[in-house]
């Protein structure tokens, strides 16, 4: 990690990059870098490969045309600066370029739920180790119980659908199970009374 020095504490920062379903919003790729690395740097890596369209913020303008991205296919999203925006003349087009900025904004805020989950449900704030690897490791981890917290509905839904399954089965091989007992009685019965009628004959 890139160390630096604030007064006379060193800091090791880092950066957590990942990749997010849109649909979903569930993170399927986590990198850790220095905090001196640049945000497209590990771009590729958090590409699946069945992407059809990428959205990414205004750190990220210029990505399309990089050596290692400028020959893949998806169709890349990314917001306008707002100092470029605000430059535009007041027209129709700029309504409709606002319009579509916010869309894009809403598209792209998914990737900030997951950083929510992290540190205000799983309380990580600060790193806890000084080496990269480590550090990294740690929040492939916490990234994979944020969707383990965010899909908790679904799970809990999952869960009580299976808890009912179970009860019906249950249910299902009780009732069998007594109306074989029952079968099993009457036919003991009718055994007994046909060696009682065979002894007053």
């Amino acid at each position: 990690m890139h160390q630096t020095k604030k007064g006379n504490q060193y800091y090791f920062p880092m950066k957590a990059h990942i990749g997010v379903d849109a649909d979903s919003g569930l993170v399927h790729a986590v990198v850790g870098t220095a905090a001196n690395v640049h945000d497209l740097t590990p771009v590729d890596q958090l590409l699946h490969g069945e992407e059809t369209y990428v959205h990414a913020d205004n750190g990220c303008t210029g990505i399309a045309k990089g050596e290692a991205l400028k020959d893949r296919p998806e169709s890349w999203e990314v917001t306008m600066r707002p100092g470029k925006r605000r430059a535009l003349p007041n027209t129709r087009f700029l309504h409709l370029m606002r319009t579509l900025e916010h869309v894009k904004a809403s598209i792209r805020a998914k990737v900030e739920h997951p950083f929510r989950a992290i540190k205000g449900q799983l309380g990580y704030v600060n790193v806890c180790y000084r080496g990269l690897a480590k550090n990294s490791a740690q929040l492939q981890m916490l990234f994979a119980l944020s969707k383990l917290w965010m899909m908790r509905r679904g799970v809990r839904l999952m869960i009580a659908k299976w808890r009912v399954n179970q009860r019906s089965m249950t249910s299902d091989a009780l009732a069998g199970l007594v109306g074989q007992r029952e079968i099993t009685h009457a036919s003991r019965i009718r055994h007994q009374a046909g060696q009682i009628r065979g002894i007053f004959r």
